[in-house]
């Protein structure tokens, strides 16, 4: 139970990171069975619309990270969004490993915040520093949160 809820603190630092990525990530692991999710008020995360739709949702998000115009991710509305999803994508991990939901829940709200002021501290040090276009991090950072969220839901 402890490692599912180290789990959903992690998978939250990830939605803090992409936060439609993520969810996407678990849905298609619940739907694959890699996350029991099945007899727990979650389990519609594995239904094949679910999938689809974050999927769709998480595409949409990789190519609005790229554009110019895009508010960062500490804004009022993104980080609502990220605290939103590492909340349900940390419970989905905690159901997974049969612990309570809400301790999940919690865990992948601070997962999300502590991974959202990260990631724009660190993605703004290295186009700073590196003096790159925002491009030349983002894609990278899209990989490291794709490569992350599949490892936690493994």
């Amino acid at each position: 139970m402890n490692h599912a809820l180290l789990l959903a603190f992690c998978i939250g630092f990830v939605a803090g990171l992409r936060s439609l990525v993520t969810p996407a990530v678990v849905s298609w692991a619940a739907h694959l069975g890699w996350l029991p999710l099945r007899g727990t008020p979650l389990s519609w995360m594995a239904s094949p619309i679910a999938v689809g739709i974050w999927s769709i949702l998480a595409v949409l998000e990789l190519i609005a990270d790229v554009a110019p115009k895009t508010p960062p991710r500490t804004a009022p509305a993104s980080l609502a969004v990220r605290v939103v999803t590492g909340g349900l994508c940390g419970a989905c991990l905690a159901a997974s490993g049969g612990a309570m939901l809400w301790v999940g829940a919690v865990l992948g709200i601070l997962g999300a915040m502590i991974g959202a002021y990260t990631g724009f501290f660190a993605r703004r040090g290295l186009v700073n520093g590196l003096k790159v276009k925002d491009f030349f991090i983002a894609i990278p950072e899209d990989i490291v949160a794709i490569v992350l969220a599949w490892l936690i839901t493994r």
